[in-house]
């Protein structure tokens, strides 16, 4: 696995992120992922709590979405990330921008790179 490789990864997930998309999201994981969004919260298990996850949070919840990531660091299956995000809420109209970053595991899975683990942590501010 190389930098370039985790970072088309990390493009379909920023894709899918701006889109509202979570079938595209959810495509990113494997059927076993665990995904903890902070280090507080129960993790998420399996793509179809990751589907779910994506599909409250984002697609219904969010709009005018902008995303980037930078690979840090990649060692064997591993990858550190940083990442910046904005969006509006769709209830209240209010913006919110994060900064964030990303621990990640990896497997090759029907020729693409599957996530098994993502692990965040970011701090966030509205407007």
């Amino acid at each position: 696995m190389t930098e370039q490789d985790v970072q088309r990864w990390l493009d379909e997930y920023g894709r899918a992120w701006v889109n509202g998309d979570p079938d595209q999201a959810a495509v990113l994981f494997t059927d076993t992922a665990v995904y903890r969004e902070t280090p507080f919260d129960e993790p998420m298990r399996g793509r179809r709590e990751i589907r779910k996850y994506w599909q409250d949070g984002a697609a219904d919840a969010q709009e005018n979405v902008e995303f980037s990531a930078q690979v840090w660091a990649v060692v064997e299956e591993t990858a550190i990330a940083g990442w910046q995000a904005s969006f509006t809420r769709k209830a209240s109209g209010v913006r919110v921008e994060l900064d964030g970053a990303f621990r990640l595991a990896f497997v090759a899975e029907g020729g693409a790179l599957r996530c098994t683990r993502l692990e965040e942590w970011w701090h966030h501010r509205e407007s």
